[in-house]
C-alpha cells in the first residue's frame, strides 16, 4: 500500500519511508527494518525521520527493548472494508453521466 496522494510529493526518501511504513501500519518498523526497505544510508534515513517527524508524520514508540515508528493516521489511506463494494470505473462513470 502507499501513502496517501497529498504526502506523496516530498523528498524521494521520506515518500520511501511513509509507503514502507503505510504497510507495516499495525506493527510499525524499527530504524534498521526502515534502512533495510528503504535502501538508503543512514544519515540521509536519519534527516529523512527527523523532517517526517517535525512535521507530525510519524509517531515514535519506544519501550524497554526496541523502538518502533509508525506513519501518521492522516499518511494511511482509507481502506474500503469487506462489507464496501469496491467501484468500478465504468459503474462509476454510468452513475456520473446522463443516458
Amino acid at each position: 500500500m502507499r501513502a496517501k496522494r497529498e504526502y506523496r510529493d516530498r523528498a524521494e526518501t521520506e515518500v520511501a519511508i511513509l509507503d514502507a511504513l503505510v504497510d507495516r501500519v499495525d506493527d510499525g518498523m524499527t530504524v534498521f527494518e526502515l534502512r533495510a526497505d528503504v535502501e538508503v544510508d543512514i544519515d540521509e534515513l536519519e534527516s529523512a525521520l527527523a523532517t517526517l517527524n517535525d512535521d507530525g508524520l510519524i509517531s515514535v514508540e519506544s519501550n524497554p527493548s526496541q523502538t518502533v515508528i509508525k506513519p501518521a493516521d492522516r499518511v494511511v489511506p482509507d481502506v474500503p472494508t469487506d462489507e464496501e463494494e469496491t467501484q468500478t470505473i465504468g459503474e462509476w462513470l454510468r452513475e456520473r453521466l446522463p443516458f
